[in-house]
């Protein structure tokens, strides 16, 4: 007869792809069950006619090896062999005739925003403050998520303290209205949305002044690849092609699975690293609920699907700024709505994506799911429509620069249908829950539940239940489910990076 594993995980995403290697570690026999053909979930990158265009990245938590955030990558071995860039620049963005550039150095970030607004020197100089604070603090691992309750026990969080109690509610649109200069009030709400928690801004800058957001070379495919390969050196099994319709339940207690080819597996855990609504609604059929978890899927923001529009073009671009944000002369039509701006990045600071003196570049615009959900059935005016849009996009960029139309070899255009197919993400969302006051008290507080009420041996890892979303939130989901799990079998939680 055939051995089942103790643990069933669903998706093969880095959350899913995290708890299997910790469970490894700790002696449990998994099988993890994904519905695509790759590695990654939204971690991702594809290819077309010799470019490759890549869906997640654009930079990464715990690149730093003297930090404490870069352990769990040494577990995972996710930047074994990888080579990590570190730019000079995060964003320029240009409003009414000027620029802000957006250095990763704190130093030169406050200069930059100084020379443009001296009458703002005391709150530019407030708001460097808080991120020369938070990048002289290195998080402990393994402890607590809320910096106020560390205070108590570890100078670690001491730095975190004063910026958390003076800046916990501010929202951009809160910090630029004390603001007297008009250029950084229009600037600094394109860094980062009007409703965007100052604190999470001043946490980013802090990671980028030291060098410890770095981009891996090779984009996320490969990212994602090298993790998978982790979790099956360690003995770890994987099905691709195998998705999960339902979770099986016996007298409350999750007992396994069912695929859509109709063989069941069952298990003693059962994990799910995918879809939160998927997995509440479908794959529970919606019983096991309370309000509070409703009250999510209710009222929480996600974050905002997008359209990706990815060119591969015949031209070396290397001495152009890697990220710029501009006004537009004439609008662009994206999803029923007029956008006003143009962002753009270049990526020539990684010579894998493109042949040599050729380079790839993205345009990214939040969207509106309800509006492609609407004309999905027609397939011929949903392509008319990404084709229109990868035509304005590539008539504002021959604006800017001459002669690039004509040396355009690829055009690919993803819509939030794209990520809904691909991924299964709920309402085509590229990383959950939207950071809010609300979501970033989740954040470093509590957090949200990981189980589901009524429901033994079941528990959810990734973005639906880690606020903020992102990869190191991701790697950082599985570590503390397994190690929850050891605690709760009274045996040490073991982890190595051999």
């Amino acid at each position: 007869m055939k051995t089942e594993p103790t643990m069933i995980i669903i998706g093969a995403g880095i959350a899913g792809l995290s708890t299997g290697i910790y469970a490894r570690m700790n002696g449990f026999d998994t099988q993890i069950y994904e519905m695509g053909s790759l590695p990654g979930g939204l971690c991702t990158s594809w290819s077309r006619k010799g470019y490759t265009f890549d869906g997640c990245i654009q930079w990464l938590v715990g690149t730093n090896p003297a930090s404490s955030s870069h352990v769990p990558w040494q577990e995972v071995r996710a930047l074994e062999g990888k080579t990590i860039y570190d730019p000079e620049e995060y964003l320029r963005v240009e409003v009414d005739g000027q620029c802000l550039i957006v250095y990763t150095d704190v130093d030169r970030f406050e200069k930059a925003m100084i020379d443009l607004a001296p009458e703002d020197l005391k709150p530019v100089k407030e708001l460097t403050a808080g991120i020369r604070s938070l990048a002289s603090m290195d998080l402990p691992l393994d402890t607590p998520g809320d910096p106020l309750a560390g205070v108590k026990s570890a100078t670690s969080f001491l730095p975190a303290a004063p910026v958390w109690f003076k800046w916990g509610k501010v929202t951009m649109k809160d910090f630029v209205a004390r603001l007297k200069s008009p250029f950084l009030r229009r600037a600094l709400p394109l860094v980062a949305g009007e409703d965007f928690p100052i604190v999470g801004l001043m946490f980013m800058l802090s990671w980028m002044t030291n060098r410890n957001a770095g981009y891996p070379i090779g984009g996320s495919l490969e990212f994602a690849k090298t993790i998978e390969q982790r979790y099956l050196a360690l003995g770890g099994k994987i099905e691709y092609h195998a998705r999960v319709e339902k979770i099986l339940v016996e007298n409350d207690t999750a007992a396994g699975i069912r695929l859509s080819d109709g063989s069941e597996h069952r298990a003693a855990w059962v994990v799910s690293a995918a879809d939160g609504h998927a997995t509440i609604f479908d794959m529970l059929d919606g019983k096991y609920l309370n309000d509070t978890i409703r009250g999510y899927y209710d009222t929480f923001p996600i974050f905002q699907p997008i359209v990706q529009v990815s060119l591969g073009i015949n031209r070396d671009m290397s001495h152009a700024p890697a990220s710029v944000s501009f006004p537009l002369e004439q609008p662009i039509n994206v999803s029923g709505t007029e956008r006003t701006r143009l962002g753009y990045k270049i990526y020539h600071f990684d010579p894998t994506l493109a042949p040599a003196g050729k380079t790839v570049l993205q345009v990214l615009f939040d969207s509106n799911y309800a509006y492609w959900k609407a004309i999905a059935g027609d397939t011929e005016r949903y392509e008319s429509e990404k084709k229109a849009i990868a035509v304005q996009v590539i008539d504002r960029l021959e604006k800017r620069f001459p002669g690039i139309a004509g040396q355009i070899e690829v055009v690919d255009v993803a819509t939030p249908l794209t990520t809904e197919r691909y991924t299964g993400n709920w309402q085509g969302s590229i990383e959950g829950w939207m950071v809010t006051e609300k979501t970033m008290k989740m954040a470093f507080g509590k957090g949200m539940d990981k189980t589901l009420p009524g429901l033994k041996h079941f528990y959810m890892v990734g973005q639906w239940v880690e606020p903020g979303g992102g990869l190191p939130t991701a790697v950082m989901s599985g570590r503390k489910l397994v190690k929850q799990l050891c605690q709760k079998a009274r045996k040490p939680f073991i982890t190595t990076t051999q």
